[in-house]
């Protein structure tokens, strides 16, 4: 594979960029393990498809936040790298998809120049930091929560506590107790509050702990009602050690934190935080949240001309897709992007447009959508005019008809069904005969294409999860209907009940049957309301009928959006990296790890320092223990093991128990002293470890 040079400024970006190269080309000659290459490349945003030879590539935007520049820079590596369509996630991110292997450190290096990362955006790593969209512009907010986000973000980039952890970790900041970044159903979630302390307004954080979707989705605990900004940063390092070290990472099912949390019990998990803190670098950790509010300032662009004065379809759009700003004569303004896919030819003038006459950025939605900000009130009609020529007009932005989905069957190895078809679907439904939904903002559709519930349908009102079912031996697409589920704020949420299973091309029925039960009986209550006064058997015999599966036909086995019959063809998933490493692999890594780590004591980085020595360390275990064929599941229980298998046995005298020496990480403050001296035991105990391994494969 040829190289090329990045022509970045920054070193460690550049160091790692030709990093990935180095590995694409040792991976190319055979030289790196095929499962452990593709957790390297899932950390570094690089995602395998659905379609063979092609990757994902997700770029990780904090927040959601893009400039114009970055943006544009987006739009650039799309069509020189991929095929122009951008695809907004769940998490803020941007995907784009059908990119080469090979190209990818390129097309890193093109995005760096403007200082947007692919690092981290997938694998067993801190996955994007999400937060409300309307944060800094939020009427009902306490305080802007984006540079805590933002200081969130760059703490844990590249941070070695959580670059391979047993599982991927999520992060939410919500601007107001409305928790419209949904802090219950994640690992951590931070909710913006004030209080009175001897008579002076403090800012923190309600902390949500814990939380997750997928195929047991599990409520977050509230843990604190009030954490001071200057202990968030060391409250989660905190969390992210014990997580590392404890948490599950042989059975990929159960290696979420939700599960060590449960497992442990909250009272256990939170007192070995308690006393991983003597550990940390930083007891506290203040963030300038004043220099990035003094820096902000309110676009006052020249009024352009109106081509015509607007009509109807502007008061409709308007009602829907205007939202209040808390600054006074400014709204913000919500654009609605089908399924979340969007193309240069709209990006572009976007970019424009919000340079000219808006902040200068726009907000990636979790629910798919773009939201531009600081929009002067006058200049409303002229947004609606340009952004309708682009074709990003649509009305009913955050409404029932505002359908969120995932990519399904048409590029994820787990897709089961086509989420994206169905969306389609579903979307006419709404808009051709139900268009009075098309202002309810208090009903929800979510889609996934698996139990993974990238579309997060289990939180939805309504929610749908492809799945397949029998029908003798016909197998056909099918849709799980789930009701029930929803956002009741601050920190509170529900998950959604499993109603019934029904064919994919029945579901645009089922949503019928509900929308018109629910207008005909429901008798002015809410949707959850009247969910929970009817029960869920009430609506499994509503829908009944249409899961029948002795009524199903040949029609019934062509999903939405295909033509031919389907089959189940679902591949490896890559939501996480495969754990499955090889003896010598992990012995290479091991001393990879320990050269970062002498790296980061040369540059006074001492709590880094300890951290890749650690990790050295129990690489290195873990490949003795692999070629004795012992199976582990979690740091912790390495330490345990290599005791167990080698130490107690008298095979390797370490002059003391593996565990006493490893231990040191967390009965020590990060000081210079401490670390030099842990960096020597390292490498004292690694070469023996090596020694040992060279000595029995002789033998």
């Amino acid at each position: 594979m040829q190289s090329f040079r990045t022509e970045l400024e920054n070193p460690i970006v550049e160091k790692d960029i030709l990093d990935l190269e180095r590995k694409i080309a040792l991976f190319r000659d055979g030289k790196i393990d095929s499962e452990k290459f593709r957790s390297l490349r899932l950390a570094r945003g690089i995602y395998g498809q659905r379609q063979e030879g092609v990757q994902m590539i997700r770029i990780k935007l904090p927040y959601g936040r893009a400039t114009s520049a970055q943006l544009r820079r987006i739009c650039k590596v799309s069509e020189e790298y991929s095929i122009g369509r951008l695809h907004i996630t769940t998490r803020q991110d941007i995907q784009i998809h059908f990119v080469s292997l090979d190209r990818t450190p390129e097309l890193w290096a093109e995005l760096e120049k403007d200082d947007v990362t692919l690092r981290e955006a997938c694998g067993n790593t801190v996955r994007n930091v999400t937060a409300s969209e309307t944060a800094g512009i939020d009427p009902k907010e306490p305080f802007d929560v984006t540079p805590y986000a933002d200081a969130t973000f760059r703490y844990f980039l590249r941070n070695p506590i959580c670059g391979e952890m047993g599982r991927k970790f999520k992060m939410s900041f919500s601007s107001s107790e409305d928790d419209n970044a949904l802090s219950y159903l994640h690992d951590l979630g931070f909710i913006a509050k004030v209080k009175n302390i001897d008579g002076k307004e403090v800012r923190g954080f309600k902390v949500m702990l814990g939380g997750g979707l997928g195929s047991q989705p599990r409520h977050a605990d509230a843990i604190s009602d009030f954490v001071e900004t200057d202990q968030i940063i060391p409250f989660t390092e905190a969390v992210l050690r014990i997580f590392d070290r404890h948490g599950e990472r042989a059975r990929r099912n159960k290696a979420r934190m939700k599960f060590l949390v449960k497992d442990l019990g909250i009272e256990a998990f939170l007192d070995l935080v308690e006393k991983e803190k003597k550990a940390l670098p930083y007891s506290n950790f203040p963030i300038d949240f004043e220099a990035y509010e003094a820096a902000k300032t309110l676009p006052n662009p020249e009024s352009p001309t109106l081509d015509s004065e607007p009509g109807l379809d502007f008061e409709l759009w308007k009602l829907t897709n205007v939202l209040p700003q808390k600054q006074a004569g400014y709204v913000a303004i919500g654009v609605r992007v089908s399924l979340g896919d969007f193309y240069l030819d709209q990006a572009r003038p976007l970019a424009d447009l919000v340079e000219t006459y808006a902040a200068g950025e726009v907000r990636f939605t979790l629910r798919q959508n773009i939201l531009i900000r600081d929009v002067r009130e006058d200049l409303v009609p002229f947004f609606y005019q340009e952004l309708k020529k682009i074709g990003l007009g649509q009305r009913g932005y955050n409404t029932l008809g505002d359908i969120t989905a995932c990519p399904g069957t048409d590029t994820c190895n787990l897709g089961i069904a086509s989420s994206t078809g169905i969306a389609v679907e579903l979307e006419k439904v709404i808009t051709e005969e139900y268009p009075q939904y098309l202002q309810n903002q208090d009903l929800v559709i979510k889609i996934s294409g698996c139990m993974n519930a990238c579309g997060q349908h289990n939180m939805a009102h309504i929610g749908f999860q492809g799945m397949s079912m029998k029908a003798g031996k016909m197998v056909v697409p099918a849709l799980q209907v789930l009701l029930g589920g929803g956002n009741l704020g601050d920190g509170n949420g529900r998950f959604a009940d499993k109603v019934t299973k029904v064919p994919s091309r029945r579901g645009p029925q089922a949503l019928r049957v509900l929308l018109d039960d629910f207008e005909k009986n429901a008798g002015g209550k809410d949707f959850l309301s009247y969910y929970d006064q009817q029960g869920q058997i009430y609506f499994y015999d509503l829908l009944k009928e249409l899961g029948d599966a002795s009524t199903i036909t040949e029609a019934d086995s062509v999903d939405w959006g295909h033509n031919e019959s389907y089959e189940v063809a679902v591949g490896v998933g890559e939501c996480a990296g495969v754990m499955i490493d090889l003896v010598a692999t992990l012995l290479l890594e091991a001393l990879e790890k320990l050269d970062l780590g002498k790296t980061a004591l040369e540059e006074g980085r001492w709590s880094d320092s300890i951290y890749h020595h650690y990790a050295g360390l129990i690489n290195a275990a873990k490949a003795l223990l692999l070629s004795d064929d012992t199976s582990t599941n979690s740091y912790a229980n390495i330490i345990s093991l290599f005791d167990e298998k080698y130490v107690e046995t008298g095979k390797i005298n370490l002059g003391g128990t593996f565990a006493d020496k490893v231990y040191q990480i967390n009965q020590h403050e990060p000081t210079p002293e401490f670390a030099a001296a842990y960096a020597t035991q390292a490498m004292e105990v690694y070469n023996l470890l090596k020694s040992y391994r060279e000595a029995e494969v002789e033998a």
